[in-house]
């Protein structure tokens, strides 16, 4: 049974240089603001197995660092804790949750709801656009 808990960032770390940088120093994945957002875990069987951070500034909320374990994608965890984090911002007053997305995880986006805004564009060698949802719902099916 997998729960989803606040967590310190420092908690995030070791997930999310295994799944979003492997290659690059364990620093690389730590955020200038980390401190400042709101930090989530989904655990099943009481192991990380998914993080999340979530930064919210006045109306709108950006989430970064989006991780799971690649031994549990593909199985809805990962929505899971997408939708956890859209229903505490909408229970913040949020009006919009975006992120910078892979272009490898577009259509994961875009079924929660999330469309493309703006061009792409290359960070890390790796391509991006940003996604933002606006109609945020307290209950979210996938």
């Amino acid at each position: 049974m997998s729960e989803i808990e606040q967590i310190a960032p420092i908690v995030t770390r070791r997930l999310r240089h295994e799944v979003l940088y492997p290659d690059q120093p364990i620093d690389s994945i730590i955020l200038e603001d980390d401190n400042l957002g709101i930090h989530f875990g989904l655990y099943e069987h009481n192991k990380l197995i998914s993080v999340v951070s979530l930064f919210i500034r006045e109306n709108d909320a950006q989430f970064r660092k989006f991780a799971t374990d690649k031994h549990y994608q593909n199985k809805g965890y990962g929505s899971q804790l997408l939708q956890h984090i859209i229903q505490y911002a909408s229970s913040e007053g949020v009006q919009k949750v975006w992120c910078h997305a892979r272009m490898s995880a577009v259509s994961f986006y875009k079924k929660h709801g999330f469309n493309e805004t703006g061009h792409s564009f290359i960070q890390n060698q790796l391509e991006y656009i940003r996604m933002e949802k606006t109609h945020l719902e307290h209950t979210i099916n996938t």
